[in-house]
């Protein structure tokens, strides 16, 4: 018989790297995503046929029932960073984790995979963090034996973590630092993907949390300056007040695609570390990868000259 796996969000940057083990692993794969033919790349991972894109939104109740008939696996990976509009996270990360948990559960999948994130708090000040709370408890009332994944930051050669601030370092003449202090724990994307198949594979995970962070934990301060080395850039780090960056990021949510919002500015005043005593890669017998064995490498275009040798 067919191994038919559901992957909501499969077009986006975890996704990608989950269809590809998917596919490797021979499975019949859905790419559940608002937007098919964004999903086209992705296709190219497997071999013909073998991988479809479904149109199919986790707010969509009857298309998102659509695309988990028959499957035996769901995968949801679906978030967003900021809201297009007032609602966006309660409906995206709360109602839509728990509408394809329990949608999962009547189509009589066995495995659901939700990926949430680190910080996840139904009592957190931040819509995001309270949204991803609310969405990993409406998950198990649905979906009990589902496995939730919690990453930290998470980096590779499309994020918009490392490549964000690496831009910046190239257009402005300082660096602009906000909670220098607060603490991240940078995962890569390869290893996140890696405990997804974990998750979706192994017998011992059944409603359980796992919190996923890489081999160190560093202070946003520290990242910048590792960017600014990494990409040879001379830039002067200059602490943001808090007053001042409250002020930014008012100013900013009314920019176009929302660049910096103050709801970011609340979580980036709490660490993002995996917490004492959680379960992470290890149990997943995964061994973590550092940001010097992945980040330089696609870091290169931003040095002066593109990296090129002279």
């Amino acid at each position: 018989m067919q191994k038919i796996a559901t992957v909501f969000g499969g077009a986006g940057f975890i996704g990608r790297y989950v269809v590809q083990r998917l596919a490797r692993q021979d499975w019949q794969i859905r790419i559940a995503t608002h937007d098919p033919a964004g999903a086209r790349v992705v296709q190219t991972s497997g071999r013909v046929g073998q991988i479809v894109a479904l149109r199919a939104d986790v707010t969509d109740e009857v298309a998102a029932a659509r695309a988990v008939e028959g499957a035996s696996l769901v995968i949801n990976l679906v978030g967003i960073l900021a809201e297009k509009r007032p609602g966006g996270f309660h409906a995206i990360q709360a109602e839509g984790a728990g509408r394809v948990a329990r949608l999962a559960h009547s189509a009589g999948a066995e495995r659901l995979v939700h990926v949430s994130a680190i910080g996840a708090d139904p009592g957190s000040a931040s819509l995001y963090a309270r949204s991803k709370g609310e969405g990993e408890a409406a998950v198990f009332a649905a979906f009990p034996h589902a496995t939730v994944l919690r990453p930290s930051i998470i980096f590779g050669a499309e994020d918009k973590f490392f490549n964000m601030f690496a831009g910046m370092a190239r257009l402005l003449p300082v660096m602009p630092v906000l909670c220098g202090d607060t603490r991240f724990q940078p995962v890569w994307v390869g290893d996140v993907a890696e405990a997804v198949l974990a998750a979706a594979t192994r017998d011992d995970v059944a409603g359980k949390v796992f919190e996923l962070g890489g081999p160190q934990a560093l202070s946003f301060r520290d990242i910048l300056r590792y960017i600014l080395e990494v990409t040879g850039r001379k830039r002067p780090l200059f602490e943001v007040p808090m007053g001042l960056a409250r002020l930014q990021a008012a100013l900013a949510e009314r920019l176009p695609g929302k660049p910096f919002t103050q709801d970011q500015l609340l979580l980036l005043q709490k660490d993002n570390v995996v917490a004492a005593g959680a379960l992470g890669l290890a149990a997943l017998g995964i061994t973590a990868r550092p940001i010097e064995a992945v980040v330089p490498a696609y870091l290169t275009r931003f040095k002066a000259g593109g990296g090129r040798r002279e």
